[in-house]
């Protein structure tokens, strides 16, 4: 999946429109549609922004080969913990 899919489905999943993401991330609603649309792609500082924002890593937003759900995958498995605490 490409960081233009999943910005939109991320978008979606929060219930934001394309206006109140973009006064989240502080840009215009052009921004985002031309982001979504893959017509631009955000500068890093945005990059970074959007993973908080949607609480992901950074990794799940930039990596082809890493899709939304790897990201639900890699965190439920980090947050099993053994017997000890331990991860």
């Amino acid at each position: 999946m490409i960081l233009a899919d999943k910005i939109t489905n991320l978008r979606k999943k929060e219930g934001w429109s394309q206006e109140e993401f973009a006064e989240r991330m502080g840009v215009s609603r052009q921004s985002i549609s031309k982001w979504e649309g893959g017509r631009s792609t955000p500068d890093m500082n945005k990059i970074l922004q959007m993973s908080e924002l949607f609480g992901v890593s950074t990794d799940v937003l930039l990596k082809d080969d890493l899709t939304l759900e790897d990201e639900v995958t890699t965190t439920a498995a980090s947050s099993v913990q053994n017997d000890n605490g331990e991860a």
